[in-house]
């Protein structure tokens, strides 16, 4: 019991630091987390193409942004200092785990078929 409380904070510290370096490097470039999402994995595609066109159009922006300020070697900052950003507002990861649920059930319920 006491060993896996350790193991929890000591995990719990490691994610912290882990969120902290991740979340400036995500500042540089303009991207948010779910940018960082494959989008030829299954659910991932599922739920772009369920999502409000606008979600998609920004994170389409937000990726070419940050492939040419790379490109560039330039910083977000550089352009707009000022600019506030979210980078671990979810927008399709609610979906994500609906449809993940979804193929998890549909497996579940269809294992029977294997036999």
């Amino acid at each position: 019991m006491a060993l896996r409380m350790i193991g929890d904070k000591v995990m719990g510290l490691m994610a912290a630091q882990y969120q902290k370096a991740l979340g400036s490097q995500l500042a540089t470039y303009g991207l948010r987390y779910e940018d960082l999402l494959n989008e030829d994995e299954k659910e991932v595609k599922e739920a772009l193409e369920l999502a409000d066109p606008e979600v998609v159009t920004g994170r389409t922006r937000r990726l070419k942004r940050a492939i040419d300020l790379n490109f560039k070697r330039k910083s977000l900052q550089d352009y707009s200092p000022n600019m506030e950003l979210d980078m671990w507002k979810k927008e399709i990861y609610v979906d994500i785990e609906k449809i993940r649920a979804r193929d998890q059930e549909y497996a579940q319920l269809n294992a029977h078929n294997k036999q």
